[in-house]
């Protein structure tokens, strides 16, 4: 293929992406006209900064709801760290931990976020998270039982594992469920340590299977993302009436939308990266 070619074929690449933006983004505004009837959902508040679809907006409403400005915040599973739920917030002035095992990724943290890990608002574990130590885990971070702000899971398997295993109970919590499986199904796959996903659609439970875990935690479900990634939950003793009064899987459940991370999201604004801002020196 000559230059001339490549550039050609390059044009039209570029059309078709601009154009499957457009559309993922009517298509988002056409399910947020009808989920606006109810005032008090989520998913019109959601938007991307760092995070991989809406859910940076998202927790920002939960926290403005709260009335919390700044905390401290726990994320399993964050990848290079410059698409993740928390890298948000550490811009607002919040400080906590990522707990990471890609050596590959780890590598990119210590190499870019340099600056936040020499002065103390993010701390770096390198280990794979199990239900068996990730009690130790949130011991190692300092966090303490209920002053921990917000915790976000994502492992692509074992989330709901570490969900039952907790005995810490901060304020907020992202997990990822499988929206393969609607309501009413309960389904969760069999626990196993060493899990890692396959990139296949076996990784992680149903949202009524997190819901049904959260509630014998202590934690309501108070929505989810529009693209049927994550569900977040707030713990009982905050809720009051500050969301949607029906609170059921049913009610709150997006199904699988994964199609928008790639014809929206990811088309927002230029490449994420990260570097020395003069509030975070």
């Amino acid at each position: 293929m000559d230059q001339e070619t490549r550039q050609v074929y390059g044009a039209i690449l570029s059309e078709l992406r601009r154009n499957s933006g457009y559309l993922a983004r009517n298509a988002i505004e056409e399910l947020l006209t009808k989920i606006r009837t109810d005032a008090k959902r989520l998913e019109p508040f959601g938007f991307k900064v760092y995070s991989q679809n809406d859910e940076d907006g998202i927790v920002e409403e939960i926290f403005k709801r709260l009335n919390i400005k700044q905390g401290r915040f726990c994320e399993i599973g964050v990848e290079n760290g410059l698409e993740c739920n928390t890298l948000y917030l550490i811009h607002k002035g919040w400080t906590g931990s990522w707990i990471e095992t890609n050596r590959g990724h780890l590598d990119f943290i210590l190499k870019k976020f340099a600056p936040l890990l020499a002065n103390n608002r993010l701390q770096l574990i390198a280990d794979f998270v199990t239900a068996e130590n990730v009690n130790a885990h949130m011991e190692r971070c300092g966090h303490r039982e209920k002053e921990l702000d917000f915790l976000s899971i994502d492992i692509d398997g074992n989330d709901i594992y570490l969900l039952e295993a907790l005995n810490y109970f901060p304020k907020v919590i992202c997990i990822e469920y499988n929206a393969k499986f609607p309501p009413p199904l309960a389904k969760k796959p069999v626990y196993k340590a060493d899990n890692r996903w396959r990139g296949t659609d076996y990784m992680g439970a149903s949202l009524v299977a997190i819901a049904d875990a959260a509630r014998q935690k202590g934690y309501a479900l108070v929505g989810t993302s529009i693209t049927g990634a994550n569900a977040f939950l707030v713990r009982d003793d905050l809720v009051g009436d500050l969301f949607c009064s029906d609170r059921s899987s049913e009610n709150l459940y997006n199904p699988a939308r994964y199609y928008l991370t790639y014809d929206a999201f990811q088309q927002v604004g230029h490449p994420p990266d990260f570097g020395d801002y003069t509030d975070l020196v």
